[in-house]
């Protein structure tokens, strides 16, 4: 059955605000709600067609009241963050991930209405390490990098998804793993890293990093909310990029940490308030993490327009990046990082 009254949540954030106003301007949806407690931003609110905004907090039981009220037989959650853009409080940002999700989830359960769920997750949950597979699959064991960050919220997150199927067997629910997204319009905590005139990186390694376009993300997501997609799919684009080479594709300038010292740089860029450098984005940055979209493809039926270094090189196009040279600011932050790790290094001995 094709979906009629469709509810995204996140429309606050660049992603979510666009798939707003993507399906607000769809002639086949009679109505389509966005929720969150801050508003589209203005661009979209301009172009988001048919689309109605109403400010309300998932983490807020009274969601159920929005889904039950409005008749929604389809509901898209985009509010998930994996990886924050920039420094954030965790603990607000938990909450919306796993509190967020577990209300939302009830209210749809309570619904006899609601037929469809999409879930924007996170291929963060199979983790990154020494012993991870070169190529992930969807059927491939979901191990945090952590026992406290945002991966791991998306791993409860699923859990209470596969709990729900199980109560609910008529709900189509489709999960949509991403890989990290990047793209001229949209901030991620990539999009900030690869910005730095200086790039700090791990000493000894140099990881396969996949990626995927915003556009791309933009159109699964459509697609899964207008068309039946059940199942658990994989989402990145063809090929992949070493750290080293993107860095050099963005014409910055790598800087080699020893591992011990990395902490002690993250905090410099966090306390900056430029980039968010958390543990598990070290751990990423140290293995990195291919995917497997043999079923994006052959089951869900897309294939990604742009390839990971086709998404790379519009990114770096769209924010009019050039090449680093000499001057205060990059003699400054080179400055700064290096203290950090040599301090770093120091107190790990």
């Amino acid at each position: 059955m094709p979906s009629n009254i469709v509810l995204v949540t996140g429309v606050g954030s660049e992603l979510g605000g666009r798939l707003l106003a993507r399906l607000g301007n769809d002639s086949r949806l009679e109505r389509v709600i966005g929720v969150d407690t801050t508003p589209p931003g203005r661009a979209v609110l301009h172009r988001m067609g048919r689309a109605e905004f109403v400010r309300a907090d998932i983490r807020n039981p009274l969601i159920a009241k929005v889904i039950g009220s409005a008749k929604v037989d389809t509901v898209v959650h985009a509010a998930t963050t994996a990886h924050p853009a920039g420094p954030g409080r965790r603990s607000v940002l938990k909450e919306i991930n796993v509190i967020g999700t577990m209300r939302l989830l009830a209210a749809c359960q309570r619904s006899p209405l609601v037929r469809k769920l999409v879930i924007k997750s996170t291929a963060a949950v199979y983790g990154a390490g020494a012993r991870s597979p070169a190529v992930f699959t969807e059927d491939s064991e979901l191990i945090p990098m952590s026992s406290s960050g945002y991966a791991k919220d998306a791993v409860e997150m699923e859990g209470y998804v596969r709990g729900l199927a199980r109560r609910r067997p008529d709900i189509t629910v489709t999960t949509a793993r991403f890989i990290n997204l990047i793209g001229p319009e949209i901030d991620t905590v990539l999009g900030r890293y690869f910005a730095l005139p200086v790039v700090p990186t791990v000493l000894g390694y140099d990881a396969r990093m996949q990626l995927l376009h915003s556009a791309d993300a933009l159109a699964v997501l459509e697609h899964a909310t207008i068309e039946d997609k059940p199942g658990v799919f994989n989402v990145g684009s063809d090929g992949v990029l070493t750290l080293s080479q993107a860095i050099r594709r963005a014409g910055r300038l790598e800087l080699p940490v020893p591992r011990g010292a990395v902490p002690s740089v993250g905090r410099v860029l966090h306390g900056a308030r430029v980039v968010d450098f958390s543990a598990d984005q070290v751990r990423l940055l140290n293995f990195g993490r291919v995917v497997d979209t043999t079923r994006l493809k052959t089951v869900f039926g897309y294939t990604p327009k742009w390839t990971t270094r086709d998404a790379f090189d519009d990114y770096v196009r769209g924010r009019g990046l050039r090449p680093v040279v000499d001057g205060h600011r990059l003699a400054g932050l080179a400055g700064k990082v290096a203290l950090a790790a040599a301090t770093g290094q120091a107190t790990s001995r």
